[in-house]
């Protein structure tokens, strides 16, 4: 099979290609760093995390550029409230929003342009539109021409009286004295000479938003994009305006395929940090393995919003994340499942035995899931299925005369191996995360780890004395703290379910 995915223009599904049969040429929309990346933000770099991954799997090779929007309004508002410059605060949330991507299992880009680095190319650009006819100058600020681009509106698929009369609603009365049309945006905004900004021919100023994406796609990728993403809320204005001006500029079409993420929803209404109703990653990342999250954002279709729920106190304070408890216990399970694989006594792995189809079959039934618009629930119910054969695997071993056949051990390992490599789940040492997991819950619990020891070591002695009523009497006293104690042939491990 091949990729399929719904595009946003056509409201169809068709086929994912590389135009030149070689790199798939991706761009994917990437953050303002102005502030920590919010549980939004997970959800939608997860997603094209598994894009790029389930891509490369299936042999296609990708260039995977996604920008840093590090000139903004924000940035500039944000460094005046902290005391600090607006190019060191947005370095410094960069490398933030760089280490959370990495601790939820995300690949780096293999380009990651910053705005600040492409002031060059920008400029460029705006020159050639406005040599075109495509925009023009107004004081010392440019504006793009919306209705010099007949095809406006196409991918949002808006009529230009609607969006004349959304563009009244959103600009100040003094801009729109300036602008030729109410849907004009900008593509230089002028500042004063004494504040953040660069040279520009038409004076001091920044760069508006939209140019950026359009200037580093083309220089990193070509003129035509093959695939283009990015959530929901840029479809209007931010990817239509990027058609028009890109479009304008070279008369050739900008991208191939558009894909949109929905978004993660309180209350139905979208996770933002101007609605005041978000949560930082990192916030969840204090409570729960990040590979949780990342398990989460894969519980339902990426083109369906994610409904987002918290518990509290009587206090008001909260106290948990029901989607992301639920989901560690899976991570739990996975790791737990890496771990109990291992351990297979190869005295009990056999030359012949069947393989159980749930574990033979996944590998390309996963591949086949993802194809399908990137089918996230019935892949994450495949694995469900695969994780409980190789359970079940593990278990034959342990019965008396139990075996299980080398070709099924492959298999399961195979099965494994194609979850970390198509989902990023499962590649972390399982040892390392099991005991992360334990020891946070111990914390929560306020179960202190030497207390714990010590009452294991009071239960080994019990048992070695034949005690065996003070023995169980110890098991009890730890089930009561929420410590459930697994005998293995090493000796007794603990855990915290």
């Amino acid at each position: 099979m091949a990729l399929s995915l719904y595009e946003t223009c056509s409201c169809k599904t068709g086929i994912v290609s590389a135009a030149d049969g070689d790199a798939l040429r991706l761009y994917v929309c990437g953050p303002t760093v102005y502030d920590f990346a919010h549980v939004g933000h997970a959800r939608c770099y997860v997603i094209y995390d598994v894009l790029v991954r389930h891509l490369r799997a299936s042999g296609q090779k990708v260039r995977y550029v996604r920008n840093v929007t590090d000139v903004d309004d924000k940035i500039l508002k944000r460094a005046g409230e902290k005391g600090e410059s607006p190019t060191a605060l947005a370095e410094r949330f960069f490398a933030e929003f760089t280490a959370d991507m990495q601790a939820l299992g995300n690949l780096r880009p293999d380009v990651e342009p910053k705005v600040t680095e492409h002031l060059p190319e920008i400029i460029a650009l705006i020159e050639r539109l406005i040599a075109s006819g495509s925009a023009y100058v107004a004081g010392s600020d440019v504006y793009f021409s919306v209705p010099s681009f007949a095809a406006y509106g196409q991918l949002s698929h808006r009529n230009a009286d609607a969006l004349a009369q959304g563009a009244s609603g959103r600009i100040s009365n003094e801009e729109q004295a300036v602008k030729k049309h109410p849907a004009d945006f900008a593509l230089w905004k002028s500042a004063e000479a004494e504040s953040w900004g660069w040279p520009s021919p038409w004076g001091h100023g920044r760069p508006g938003w939209h140019i950026e994406c359009s200037a580093m796609s083309m220089k990193h990728l070509g003129e035509t994009v093959d695939l283009h993403g990015g959530g929901l809320d840029l479809v209007f204005p931010h990817h239509e305006n990027e058609i028009a001006q890109s479009e304008a500029a070279t008369k050739k079409p900008f991208v191939r395929h558009w894909m949109h993420n929905g978004f993660v929803e309180v209350n139905k209404e979208k996770m933002g940090k101007s609605l005041g109703n978000f949560f930082t990653a990192r916030d969840i990342f204090a409570r729960y393995e990040p590979e949780a999250v990342r398990w989460g954002m894969l519980t339902v279709h990426y083109r369906s919003p994610l409904n987002f729920d918290w518990t509290l106190d009587e206090a008001g304070h909260v106290t948990g994340f029901p989607l992301f408890e639920e989901t560690e216990r899976k991570v739990e399970y996975l790791y737990t499942t890496h771990e109990r694989l291992a351990s297979i006594d190869p005295a009990r792995i056999v030359a012949e035995g069947p393989v159980p189809e749930p574990i033979a079959k996944f590998p390309a039934a996963l591949s086949a899931a993802l194809d399908d618009d990137l089918n996230f629930p019935i892949s994450i119910a495949l694995a469900g299925e695969m994780l409980a054969q190789v359970n079940e695997l593990v278990e034959s071993t342990k019965r008396k005369k139990g075996t299980a056949g080398r070709a099924a051990v492959d298999a399961a390992k195979a099965a494994l191996g194609a979850l970390s490599t198509e989902l990023g789940l499962g590649a972390q040492d399982a040892a390392t995360v099991l005991r992360r997991i334990r020891d946070r819950r111990a914390k929560a619990r306020g179960v202190v780890e030497a207390d714990v020891e010590a009452k294991i070591a009071e239960r080994k002695a019990a048992r070695e004395a034949k005690d065996f009523v003070r023995a169980d009497a110890v098991r009890a006293e730890l089930a009561a703290l929420g410590v459930e104690l697994m005998d293995g042939a090493t000796g007794t491990t603990w855990r915290i379910p």
